[in-house]
């Protein structure tokens, strides 16, 4: 497994729960309460399939940040 899609597994969780916090608090703050039970499983499966990309970018940037740096990978 690549270094890549080993980052982006860790960050996907992040970034996956992120995005449901704020989704959830954007239904159960609004009238759309009503529709909750209907919503919140909808926002489960939307937060999952648009922090694949997010976090597929994201993962690079994270070892370019070390190595701009002039640290060893180890440090």
């Amino acid at each position: 497994m690549s270094t890549r899609l080993q980052i982006a597994a860790v960050v996907y969780l992040m970034v996956q729960g992120v995005l449901f916090g704020f989704g959830v608090i954007a239904i159960l703050a609004t009238p759309l309460t009503v529709h909750a039970p209907i919503l919140i499983p909808a926002l489960i499966v939307a937060s999952g399939l648009v922090s694949l990309p997010i976090s597929w970018f994201i993962a690079p940037r994270l070892r370019l940040r070390h190595r701009a740096r002039g640290a060893s990978p180890r440090s």
